[in-house]
């Protein structure tokens, strides 16, 4: 009883409990099942006479003295690794909860499920306690003994079966603070990620078209718990309208769980979604919950999913479909609350018709699709979000905002932007640092994978231009200018500004090339 109190996992508690009773004189088989979730019942030896696959008892430690025949009695995946809820006498102990003796086996009675086996080991009782503790079954502790026992041996098991519930109990209790304690360092860590990672977008922000039909798309699929695959180029927000989503769905309260799985190596996969219980493989030092688990309740996203190798795809479309999760290393069956949002910047059916990605778990996912455009093409968005960044990174480094000039908007408005909003956010940032004070300044040199090329002397005389054609240019430069401001020349968004030059030297060519000043 000691040795099963000092244990807290509850395997080893198990083990504990049939290995004393297996050093008992004449014991030749002690076995406890545990009620858990029905989980292979196709393959189950008793599958024609189960009532009801919801629940069974699983075979959750075994040990025994075989009397000769080299048997291993401690594995646990025979052929009575599973008894249905009332099926034969262990599951009939199970569903009553009613102790059973049977002394004086002869051995070929019709319930024996193997009389040559009982014969060979010279089994002459069956014994089977029900493990109950606060009135709940929580399995079935059985033994097969070589000595006729009495009702004192049987009253003395029923004790034995009342301590075995506690330390069960008990050890489940601790299983689940760890679980419960692990959760918590798991969602303060991922937090604290969050935060410092922050996109920096409270909201998603713009008023194109192509945004507006996203923000509609948000609004009708949030309060529901629909699968979402969120499309779109490296850098267009898709998180954002995962957050969008989580955020405006019933399950605002609880967590939204994040994971890369582009940064997941391919042999963790199973480890970093689902979980795994203490010395599983090497380096799992404790028991640690999936995202799966941190998420239940809430969301998660998972990103990048076309970079989840197709073995993988398996276990997560029965994830999907069962709401069910196992740890890598454990055989308890967990049931999650989880909604998935998946993000991409792959084509998935591309990919599912060339046989790189499961057809049926991209339909799963893909139940409502949501297209996020890329910047290019929605431009007038541009301005909104540079505004943002540049307020949100001035705060961020406790400095003034520098200024925006309109030359530096229509710069921005007229960039290619590759790399989306994030690489806006990252221009924006690297524009503030430099600005020392003045006004913000881009210089966008050759796009990703390209080099600039010296200008031939053909194309340089192409562009050579006569002094009079250089005056009609500046005229026209600075005559648009004018019209663009209304006539202003100082200060801010004045032609000045936008034309990149002094107030005074604007003055000076306005005389000399005889503009007049509009309003």
């Amino acid at each position: 009883m000691v040795s099963m109190a000092q244990n807290r996992s509850l395997p080893e508690v198990l083990r504990a409990i049939v290995s004393g009773i297996a050093q008992c004189q004449n014991v030749v088989l002690a076995r406890i099942w545990l009620v858990e979730p029905g989980d292979i019942c196709e393959a189950c030896r008793f599958r024609p006479e189960c009532p009801d696959q919801a629940r069974c008892l699983h075979l959750a430690a075994s040990a025994g003295n075989p009397g000769g025949d080299n048997q291993n009695y401690a594995r646990l995946d025979g052929a009575f690794r599973r008894f249905p809820l009332g099926v034969r006498k262990i599951g009939r102990v199970g569903q009553s909860g009613e102790p059973l003796l049977l002394p004086d086996v002869r051995g070929d009675e019709v319930w024996i499920a193997e009389p040559q086996w009982m014969k060979r080991e010279g089994v002459k009782t069956f014994a089977a306690q029900p493990l109950v503790f606060r009135g709940e079954v929580l399995g079935v502790l059985a033994i097969f003994d070589r000595k006729v026992l009495g009702q004192e041996d049987f009253n003395w098991l029923r004790v034995f079966a009342d301590h075995a519930a506690v330390s069960i109990a008990n050890a489940r209790a601790f299983e689940e603070i760890e679980f419960l304690k692990a959760r918590l360092e798991e969602e303060n860590t991922y937090l604290r990620a969050e935060v410092t990672s922050a996109l920096g977008v409270g909201d998603i922000i713009g008023s194109s078209p192509g945004l507006k039909k996203v923000t509609q798309q948000i609004q009708l699929v949030a309060p529901t718990d629909a699968a979402v695959l969120v499309m779109g180029e490296s850098g267009t927000g898709k998180e954002l309208v995962a957050r969008a989503i989580h955020e405006n769905s019933p399950r605002r309260d609880r967590a939204l769980i994040k994971v890369n799985c582009g940064a997941v190596p391919e042999t963790l996969f199973e480890s970093e979604f689902f979980g795994h219980v203490k010395g599983s493989f090497t380096g799992a030092m404790k028991d640690k919950p999936g995202k799966f688990e941190l998420a239940d309740g809430g969301t998660i996203l998972l990103d990048e999913i076309g970079e989840v190798p197709l073995a993988m795809q398996s276990k997560l479309l029965r994830v999907l479909q069962e709401k069910e999760i196992e740890r890598v290393g454990d055989t308890r069956t967990r049931r999650v609350n989880v909604r998935i949002i998946a993000a991409t910047n792959r084509d998935l059916k591309k990919e599912a018709e060339a046989g790189r990605f499961r057809q049926d778990l991209f339909y799963r996912l893909s139940v409502f699709p949501i297209e996020m455009p890329p910047l290019r093409e929605r431009r007038e968005d541009i301005a909104p979000l540079a505004a943002h960044f540049v307020q949100q990174t001035a705060r961020r480094m406790n400095r003034p905002a520098p200024r925006v000039t309109q030359a530096t908007m229509n710069q921005l408005a007229a960039h290619d932007w590759a790399g989306n909003v994030r690489e806006l956010q990252n221009a924006i940032e690297r524009a503030v640092i430099l600005s020392q004070g003045g006004p913000l300044r881009f210089e966008f040199g050759p796009a990703p994978g390209e080099s600039a090329k010296p200008a031939s002397p053909a194309a340089t005389i192409s562009k050579l231009l006569t002094r009079d054609e250089l005056k009609r240019q500046e005229r026209e430069s600075i005559t648009t200018a004018l019209q663009q401001t209304g006539g202003k020349i100082f200060g801010p968004d004045g032609a000045a500004e936008l034309l990149g030059m002094k107030p005074t030297t604007l003055a000076s060519r306005l005389k000399a090339l005889k503009i007049q000043r509009t309003h």
